[in-house]
């Protein structure tokens, strides 16, 4: 990736409360903290765990624990500036004020392509599982439902979003509250007809490191990305009525209930069963359930799997669409984006002179994208949507290194500036922002090492690399311009 030069003068820290924002003050601190819980417990957890403890072996907790610390420290640095600078482009705008406009279109431009191409795997993997609940109804044809509800509850008021998604995330947690609570009695043989497990399904078969700490590091290629989603709580947060205090609020949360929710998982799952019984592609908690005796388990992780799957096409439209409008905002994607609900439309970030609205443009905008995915997804799964995939496998890598850089710059520029507006603080500044850096660039590195994940670094560095030539571009034809 070339060296892009920061800008010259990059503009000031605010000092004081920002304008508020054009759209709808509707979220609730319950809705931003369930959103934090949930929104990175998806099917990345309950399916795709599988792989990873199919490679790791026990050490599969371990794995969790580095990608799960990983994801932490990125989200801490997130929260300590969401909070002292709220606003709905999130880390895009933190981008824009540490790095320069460059970086704030560039991440920007990025994390909406990643989520709009995400949404449509989301919508043709909850179609496969009602299609076999309904046989009758074509795949494409539940894709086209879906799309059309989740269309329609973003068009309307902010907080139909949020309880959509508060009750989504509230069935995820308390299917991994019951999962945990029944792992926990099978372990110690408190259920009917079982007996204590002990350890030996943790040290037989190989050990507790059955593939050496090559199968650690291999799990953690596999499980990082599932801690993707976190972001959106910062996105939400500029559209509740305490911005800065809802973010450190639901950030402080959900940063030891995630980390609980899914190392607990994983510990419960290979104390219960030998690790050698997980296969790729197939759920280790159905495993489990099955093996402790709860009938039907099949079919009740298929109903989470299918509310997780929804539930993240939900967030991820909703996010995109704030994403998109904030580079409106800025003037860094078309200003007929900025209307929002009610005829008003915004003008340079500031208040329309309502309370609030919903950016209906940049929902269809969004949406008309995941259209064309989902599209594309059903006609050439394996040839231009698996390419069109790759192109953004490892952008949440490069999305996390410039929060971690923009976090790098604006936290010393608030100490000198505005040193009251940092309510939530990132734990060790500057250690741990440079070690998360690093451990960053590492994942990166081994994913070049790893046949099947190379793929990906190298479509999404071509990507990446695009989006930063049009942004140099656009830089250049506007000082010339000035000049």
């Amino acid at each position: 990736m070339p060296e892009v030069p920061p800008s010259p003068t990059p503009p000031p820290v605010p000092t004081a409360a920002p304008p508020p924002e054009p759209l709808a003050h509707g979220l609730k601190q319950r809705h931003l903290t369930m959103l934090g819980l949930g929104g990175v417990i998806g099917a990345g957890l309950f399916v795709g765990s599988g792989a990873g403890i199919a490679v790791a072996g026990p050490a599969i907790v371990v794995s969790y624990l580095i990608a799960g610390a990983l994801a932490m420290l990125v989200m801490r640095m997130l929260g300590e500036m969401s909070a002292a600078m709220p606003a709905s482009g999130s880390f895009s705008v933190h981008a824009e004020r540490a790095l320069g406009r460059w970086a704030g279109f560039s991440v920007g431009w990025l994390y909406w392509f990643l989520l709009v191409v995400v949404l449509a795997v989301e919508a043709t993997a909850a179609a496969q599982i009602a299609h076999g609940w309904v046989p009758a109804v074509e795949p494409w044809a539940w894709v086209l439902l879906f799309m059309v509800v989740f269309t329609a509850a973003n068009l309307t008021a902010v907080k139909n979003f949020g309880e959509f998604e508060f009750w989504f995330a509230a069935l995820k947690v308390g299917a991994i509250v019951v999962f945990l609570v029944l792992g926990l009695l099978a372990v110690l043989g408190l259920l009917p007809d079982t007996d204590p497990v002990g350890t030996a399904n943790l040290t037989g078969r190989g050990g507790f490191l059955p593939n050496g700490w090559s199968g650690v590091v291999s799990g953690v290629l596999t499980v990082v990305f599932a801690f993707g989603g976190l972001e959106v709580v910062t996105i939400a947060a500029a559209e509740t009525d305490d911005p800065a205090r809802a973010v450190g609020r639901a950030v402080r949360s959900a940063v030891v209930r995630i980390l609980f929710f899914y190392v607990g998982s994983m510990l419960v799952i290979v104390t219960v069963l030998p690790w050698t019984a997980q296969r790729a592609g197939l759920s280790p908690y159905v495993k489990v359930l099955d093996a402790i005796g709860v009938p039907s388990a099949g079919q009740i992780m298929n109903i989470v799997v299918f509310v997780a799957l929804l539930s993240a096409l939900n967030a991820n439209l909703y996010g995109s669409s704030r994403m998109i409008f904030s580079l409106a905002e800025r003037g860094e994607a078309p200003r007929g984006l900025l209307k929002v609900s009610g005829g008003k439309r915004a003008a340079g970030g500031r208040s329309p002179g309502r309370a609030g609205g919903v950016p209906r443009r940049a929902v269809l905008a969004s949406v008309a994208f995941g259209f064309v995915s989902v599209l594309l997804n059903l006609l050439w799964p394996d040839t231009v949507f698996l390419y069109l995939l790759n192109s953004v496998g490892a952008v949440l890598l490069f999305v996390w290194a410039l929060i971690a850089a923009s976090q790098l710059r604006l936290r010393a520029r608030l100490e000198r500036e505005a040193p009251e507006a940092l309510s939530l603080r990132m734990w060790c500044f500057p250690f741990l922002t440079w070690l998360t850096l690093a451990g960053l660039l590492g994942v990166l590195v081994l994913m070049l090492t790893d046949d099947a994940a190379r793929p990906q670094v190298l479509w999404s560095t071509g990507a990446t690399a695009l989006v930063l030539l049009v942004a140099l571009g656009r830089g250049r034809r506007e000082r010339g311009k000035r000049a």
